[in-house]
């Protein structure tokens, strides 16, 4: 399986970017530019043309960046666009690893041990108070009685 993410997978995740950023600045122009020209109604319907072209064009931007961007990012299986079970698992391989060594590296902050074979600890229960007490007491570590 694949370590790193090739190269060819960068750039489509970077240019899938710059087409949402791009999209979104053409998207947000329109009401910039309709803020600016409220009342102003010289040249209305090449304006309100304009506007529209840069409003569904930026949407349109968005949308295909996105896509570029997520194929990028997760590969052509990965993503979905290719339906073969075992190349997706190599393209998200390097995801699987940094998600299981991060939740790895909580499990050692908390000292959690999931791996490893617990012992079985058995107690024993004083008559007396109800303490448990280790196997091999001979007297309550609570009330001091003799178990």
């Amino acid at each position: 399986m694949t370590k790193q993410i090739s190269s060819e997978r960068k750039t489509a995740y970077y240019i899938g970017m710059g087409l949402m950023i791009l999209g979104g600045l053409m998207f947000a122009s329109t009401f910039v530019t309709f803020i600016l020209n409220f009342g102003n109604f010289n040249n209305f319907e090449s304006n309100a043309k304009s506007g529209m072209l840069r409003a569904f064009g930026g949407m349109a931007l968005l949308i295909i960046g996105g896509i570029v961007r997520g194929v990028g990012a997760l590969g052509v299986a990965g993503s979905g666009v290719k339906l073969d079970p075992q190349q997706a698992k190599e393209e998200l391989e390097p995801y699987s690893r940094m998600a299981g060594g991060m939740i790895k590296d909580v499990l050692d902050e908390s000292e959690i041990s999931l791996g490893g074979k617990s012992e079985k600890i058995i107690m024993i229960k004083c008559q007396s108070c109800g303490k448990l007490n280790e196997e091999d007491s001979k007297f309550c570590q609570e009330c001091g009685k003799s178990i």
